[in-house]
């Protein structure tokens, strides 16, 4: 996502057929980024730390905001500017269908997230019927549906159980259900009971669940400096933790803090994730011409929150993805 000046006249005439290619004004007095207590948003905290941010003209705020809920009304109220979440989380929040922009993938649940089932449920397809525990309205759902579809089923075919994740890895260790959609450390959890074993994780789902710097369309636009700052601040501290691993834990785990703050509980957690590094991200995002894996998992999100109803608006991956900084 990186950009070359738009010339004035290509401005004028051109701009209503590149609605993706955000504006190059000055930068904002402070851009704020909200995002959930999570191992694989630990390199912005390299980034502010080791002066990324402030290196490419951007002065970054973190700011740890647990809810979607809460996270997405106030970036639309314009109180903070960007959000690290899933791809799939941002599509319920949609009020017209070009609202927001992925502008940088940040990391993919390689094993992180999975299904913990009984002994004698060995498939997906048994999975029909059965008493199963899922956070509804979240990746979870999400991914489960996914799950689903390729075997034929429906999550009408099953008996959910509407529960956190956490709740839903407590509750199969407890044995009131059959099966539990969860993450970290509950699989572990769930697959060392005599009774329970790992079902499926994700790292059979590469790009599926992924999280991304999300903003709103139109800030992007007038924008784009601090954008393209976040973007290669990322880039960097992502690189700075692959050179130097124990130390850029260290630094993510006190930054992230919450029940990550222990380097130790955080480098276990990252066993369960790949970071998107610059070169990754050209190759998930792709080009407007030739568009990587990303606009498949939009398009999955689409068609899982679609038949659940949860969409407010139509929309496409082309709505939604700006190609722009993972290319420059």
């Amino acid at each position: 996502m990186r950009r070359a000046a738009l010339k004035l006249a290509t401005l004028f005439l051109g701009l209503a057929a590149l609605p993706l290619i955000p504006l190059r004004p000055a930068a904002a007095d402070t851009v704020k980024i909200a995002h959930s207590t999570w191992v694989g948003y630990g390199p912005l905290y390299i980034a502010r730390d080791k002066g990324f941010f402030k290196q490419h003209g951007v002065d970054v705020q973190l700011i740890v905001m647990e809810d979607p809920k809460e996270r997405f009304p106030t970036m639309m109220a314009g109180r903070i500017q960007m959000i690290a979440s899933t791809v799939d989380t941002a599509l319920l929040y949609l009020k017209t269908p070009a609202d927001f922009q992925y502008v940088v993938a940040i990391d993919d649940s390689d094993g992180g997230d999975g299904v913990v089932a009984k002994k004698n449920i060995t498939t997906i397809a048994d999975l029909k019927g059965k008493r199963v525990a899922v956070d509804y309205g979240s990746v979870s759902e999400f991914y489960l549906n996914v799950l689903l579809a390729k075997v034929g089923l429906k999550e009408s075919d099953l008996n959910t159980i509407n529960m956190t994740a956490a709740d839903a890895g407590g509750a199969f260790v407890a044995r009131r259900v059959d099966a539990a959609v969860t993450w970290e450390p509950w699989l572990s959890r769930g697959k060392m009971t005599d009774f329970g074993h790992l079902l499926v994780d994700s790292s059979t789902t590469p790009g599926l669940i992924t999280d991304a710097v999300i903003v709103k369309a139109d800030w992007a636009k007038s924008h784009g400096k601090d954008v393209e700052g976040v973007v290669k601040a990322w880039e960097e501290g992502v690189a700075y933790y692959e050179a130097h691993p124990d130390e850029s834990i260290e630094i993510m785990a006190k930054g992230v803090g919450g029940w990550l703050k222990d380097p130790k509980e955080f480098k276990a957690t990252l066993s369960g994730i790949k970071f998107y590094d610059a070169a990754a991200n050209k190759a998930f995002f792709g080009t407007t011409e030739k568009p990587g894996p990303l606009t498949n998992t939009v398009q999955q999100a689409i068609d899982v929150w679609s038949s659940h109803g949860k969409l407010q608006v139509k929309t496409t991956p082309a709505d939604l993805i700006n190609y722009t900084y993972v290319n420059e």
